[in-house]
């Protein structure tokens, strides 16, 4: 079993290569949630997540004939970048498996940190097993993401870096995929700190940890469902499961919509951009799946490479449950000048006109009309209901989508 002077020692490898990321105070969200809540931004981090640590740890301690045959690893994204830069550092020769489906701005900085990239398979398992394989058939060393001792304890540095910014912390909440991130920091964390509270937060749609610590066993899940990618693993290791059953006090999920209403709030309220997996952390303290009013608790941003068409979707939701966007569908006669008549009345308004489109040709539309559908931005539900009331005195048959 590991124990810190593991950690200790990876610490020391790892610092000269790594940054000592920021632990800053949220004013916004401790007095959203009446606690003392610290953002520990691992989004900063080298490659962007905070598997540099692990990656770098591992393959430094391999032997010199392991490093001449070159490494293998199955990642969504994050490990495959931390592995492909600290074999690049390391001048050891890499080979990254990555899903079918990983976001293409993971795939082209993967390859730019010098991997070479094989994608295979439609989740982190079936990259982990074409990797397994290829490794076997070419006498090369694979690097686990989660579940080997040099990873963990890499991981496990990120405790050591809390504990020194805050030492009186009382609880961590870190994101859990198959584990070596919240196993190393809780080990950490807990010797430093036995009193520490470590929770650890899944995405509802890809709960493996909380449902084989529920049963005492590995359970491994038939499938995974969640935007949050860096984290859909179908089984925790057998190493970071015991680390977990013995440090981590609990585990909590969040859905996809907690998720997301996160990134939003963070976009708008502290200017940094987080990954849907690094944002459970404070989705779950922002729900209330972990609440200790008064306490100083410490919010894990693990990674910051998003999909950036999944950013512009999540900012056009965010800005739409707020009323500061709204799409209106009108149904209006098809004659001239009954575009302009609407666009003036938005103008006077005030509304932003964003973007317009037309459709006359569904049968949901009445033969001589035409329905225009007009997204703009706006100023709040005031003004939303400011422009209902000006639509209803032009009898406009209109409806506001949503």
């Amino acid at each position: 079993m590991l124990d810190i002077k593991d950690i200790s020692k990876a610490y020391e490898i790892i610092k000269p290569i790594i940054k000592h990321t920021p632990l800053e105070k949220s004013k916004t969200f401790s007095k959203l949630t009446k606690e003392n809540v610290y953002l520990k931004l691992e989004n900063l981090q080298t490659t962007g997540s905070f598997k540099i640590r692990g990656a770098y740890n591992k393959i430094y301690n391999l032997t010199e004939k392991e490093k001449k045959c070159g490494v293998v690893c199955a990642s969504a994204g994050n490990h495959a970048q931390g592995v492909a830069y600290a074999s690049t550092l390391l001048n050891v020769k890499s080979t990254v498996f990555m899903p079918i489906y990983t976001p293409p701005v993971k795939i082209i900085a993967t390859k730019s940190y010098g991997a070479k990239v094989i994608l295979e398979g439609k989740t982190y398992d079936d990259a982990y097993l074409a990797a397994k394989e290829y490794a076997k058939k070419n006498s090369m060393m694979l690097i686990h993401a989660f579940n080997d001792e040099y990873v963990i304890a890499g991981q496990g540095t990120i405790g050591i870096e809390v504990f020194e910014d805050l030492k009186n912390i009382d609880a961590i909440v870190v994101p859990i995929g198959g584990g070596g991130l919240i196993s190393g920091i809780a080990l950490a964390l807990k010797t430093l700190k036995p009193k520490v509270k470590v929770f650890g937060v899944e995405a509802e749609g890809a709960q493996s940890m909380k449902q084989s610590l529920e049963k005492k066993k590995l359970i491994p899940l038939k499938s995974t469902d969640t935007i949050a990618d860096g984290i859909a693993v179908k089984t925790p290791g057998d190493l970071t499961f015991s680390l977990a059953k013995k440090f981590v006090d609990e585990v909590v999920t969040v859905n996809d919509e907690e998720i997301s209403n996160a990134l939003y709030l963070m976009l708008q309220r502290t200017k940094l951009i987080v990954e849907p997996a690094g944002a459970t952390s404070l989705a779950a303290i922002l729900s209330k799946k972990v609440s200790l009013p008064g306490k100083n608790i410490v919010a894990l941003l693990s990674g910051g490479n998003i999909n950036l068409s999944l950013l512009t979707q999540i900012i056009e939701r965010g800005m739409m449950k707020n009323n500061l966007l709204v799409k209106i569908s009108i149904i209006a006669n098809d004659k001239p000048k009954i575009l302009r008549d609407i666009l003036t009345i938005l103008s006077n308004l005030g509304g932003n006109v964003q973007s317009i489109s037309h459709d006359r040709g569904t049968t949901s539309v009445p033969v001589g009309y035409v329905k225009i559908i007009i997204t703009l931005q706006t100023l709040g539900s005031k003004q939303i209901n400011i422009i209902k009331q000006a639509f209803d005195q032009k009898n406009l048959k209109y409806q506001i989508m949503h």
